[in-house]
């Protein structure tokens, strides 16, 4: 079943040996952003297997330069299912924070679709590729983790306002400087290219399907 389809390749959910697994065909990318797409899909990688037998987060299946295959996690995004117990906040904090002791900041925590809400009630986070993956925990990781922080609180003050702990308001309310530069800079060049590129006209960075 096609899941997403861009100029990026094609995410389809499908069965291996009778299992269910997520595709991510980097071939199907156009020519010009094949490479792109190649790369991301290398950091998609990367990032899972840091995170290898993390509950929570997909397994890495496989990659081969052209296909990557990760495991299947039955869930809703949280676009549609739109999380209002503040146990599914208590967990997902202790999600990330368990992505950031493995060294991976997530880095696109901001797009409700990366959230899933798993059938019993759990949260899960998938699509990695830009993940960050390389490098030490240094001070630039934590200004990155504190991010991922914040995206995450910024959607439990949408569905879950009055479970906001005083400490989590003032990190809402103190985004990073680099956020704030790109928010006043770089976010509007992203944004024209995304939709004139990409097709992505909504806050969620869902693509298109080609034709």
């Amino acid at each position: 079943m096609l899941l997403k389809a861009d100029e990026l390749g094609r995410i389809e959910m499908t069965e291996r040996s009778g299992v269910r697994v997520i595709r991510r065909d980097v071939m199907a990318a156009r020519w010009w952003a094949r490479t792109v797409a190649r790369r991301a899909a290398a950091r998609e990688a990367r990032a899972l297997a840091k995170l290898d037998g993390l509950d929570g987060v997909p397994a890495l299946l496989g990659w081969d330069g052209h296909e990557l295959l990760r495991g299947y996690i039955a869930g809703a995004p949280m676009q549609q299912a739109q999380p209002h117990d503040r146990a599914y906040y208590r967990e997902a904090l202790r999600l990330l924070a368990r992505l950031h002791r493995r060294g991976v900041v997530r880095n696109d925590l901001a797009k409700e679709p990366n959230w899933l809400v798993r059938a019993d009630g759990r949260p899960a986070v998938v699509d990695f590729q830009i993940a960050w993956t390389r490098g030490k925990r240094g001070a630039l990781f934590r200004l990155l983790a504190r991010e991922d922080l914040r995206h995450l609180l910024k959607h439990k003050r949408t569905y879950c306002p009055d479970a906001l702990t005083a400490r989590q308001r003032v990190i809402l309310d103190t985004p990073a400087m680099h956020s704030r530069v790109w928010r006043a800079t770089g976010k509007r060049v992203y944004k024209l290219i995304a939709r004139r590129v990409f097709g992505y006209w909504d806050n969620e960075g869902q693509g298109r399907i080609r034709d």
